[in-house]
């Protein structure tokens, strides 16, 4: 795992680039969801959607393997994790 498990993490989606695929709804449920306008938004711990553009939620550890395994996953490349203290993308299609 990367020095970043041990920090505060966030997940948002870009749903410009959302292809509605829902590969990150099937890795990891409790935090992305598809609306009914077929496009992937995130969650949080109260099962609501954060439909506003660059919403973010933490990002659970124990489902920090599942939400990476989407961002890696996601055909259009629009899950992003980044670091809560910098904002630095850690995982995603911007990280480095």
């Amino acid at each position: 795992m990367s020095e970043a498990a041990d920090e505060a993490l966030e997940v948002w989606i870009d749903q410009d680039l959302c292809t509605g695929d829902g590969i990150c709804a099937q890795y990891a449920p409790e935090v992305f969801e598809l609306d009914v306008d077929g496009l992937a938004y995130v969650k949080g711990d109260d099962d609501e959607l954060r439909a506003e553009p660059g919403a973010t939620v933490p990002v659970p550890p124990i489902l920090l393997n599942d939400i990476v395994d989407s961002a890696k996953e996601c055909p259009g490349d629009c899950i992003h994790v980044r670091r809560v203290r910098d904002r630095v993308e850690v995982h995603g299609p911007d990280a480095s």
